[in-house]
């Protein structure tokens, strides 16, 4: 009695909830905690209509849907049958996983599992960061163009302390491309060197970064603790002269972080948590599965990196 009454309790006063740690499933808890802050996704979720939907333990939404409703209720919250179903559709119980590439497959199986194509395309809007890729031939300066979308904003990070603003610029430089990295150019029908960049067309409502902590050894993964500080709020128009297509005519581009994925341990082996601001009390929280806390800004910075194993690994952006 005492413990139901707690959980109650814990939930209206916070509404973050506490996850179980099953099978190794830091990595799952994590995206769900993530998952859950998005509102706009739970909403989207919410109306789907998915009674008719058969309960074989193979669909992804279906079970993603139950847990995160739950979890923004006062109804207990189990998961163990969403991950489960992670395990039948491929991402194995007992196992380490990266959280960038479970985020975005979750991302597409609601895009493959979902039978409401409208809901679902409003899903993927909320995450698509639209571009225009463009390639211009060095020796006769004609330029190749092209249009597509990103789910993520993967950066790069420098052997040294940085700051997302330098991350995102370095992003949007144009790259030389020389010897085997030639490009062929219609123009000059050959390859030739070329410079090529990618530019700005949309933004979107919920903007996720990966900062790219993991880089290949010698065949070894090496993790790059290396500090990179990030803002509560960020202007793209900050950067607009790098970043922004010539075309691009947005102007609400201010975002306020409300979660941050963290990961603690090496390459190999490690622990994720994720930082997420609640809705109503603006207030941060520290989930560490079932553990929840709530934190202060500065506790939040602690995940910059630096000296530190504790490191921020995914940034989510909510547009203002």
């Amino acid at each position: 009695m005492a413990a139901n009454f707690f959980n109650r309790h814990f939930c209206h006063v916070s509404g973050i909830r506490g996850l179980t740690n099953y099978c190794l499933s830091c990595c799952a808890n994590t995206l769900l905690q993530t998952f859950s802050a998005t509102w706009e996704l739970v909403d989207l979720l919410k109306r789907w209509d998915s009674a008719h939907v058969t309960p074989n333990g193979r669909n992804v939404p279906l079970e993603m849907k139950k847990v995160l409703v739950a979890m923004q209720s006062e109804q207990p919250v189990s998961h163990q049958d969403f991950l489960h179903c992670l395990d039948r559709n491929g991402v194995q119980l007992h196992t380490q996983h990266d959280a960038d590439e479970i985020f975005f497959f979750i991302l597409n199986l609601i895009q493959t599992q979902m039978d409401d194509k409208i809901l679902v395309e409003k899903i993927q809007s909320l995450y698509k960061v639209s571009v225009q890729t463009h390639v211009q031939c060095l020796e006769c300066a004609s330029v190749q163009t092209k249009a597509s979308y990103l789910l993520s904003l993967p950066l790069h990070i420098k052997e040294d302390d940085t700051s997302l603003k330098d991350c995102l610029t370095s992003f949007f430089e144009d790259h030389e491309l020389r010897g085997l990295n030639c490009c062929f150019c219609l123009q000059c029908e050959a390859k030739t060197p070329s410079k090529q960049g990618v530019r700005l067309l949309t933004l979107p409502p919920i903007l996720c970064v990966q900062l790219k902590r993991y880089r290949n050894n010698g065949g070894y993964t090496q993790k790059l603790g290396y500090r990179v500080t990030f803002p509560e709020t960020f202007d793209f128009l900050s950067i607009a002269d790098q970043a922004f297509a010539k075309d691009m005519a947005q102007r609400d581009c201010r975002y306020s972080l409300y979660a941050v994925v963290v990961h603690s341990g090496s390459a190999g082996c490690g622990h994720y948590t994720t930082f997420v601001r609640h809705r109503e009390s603006r207030s941060w929280y520290h989930a560490d599965d079932s553990q929840t806390r709530q934190v202060t800004w500065n506790e939040v910075q602690s995940s910059y990196g630096g000296g530190h194993r504790h490191t921020a690994y995914m940034l989510m952006y909510r547009r203002e």
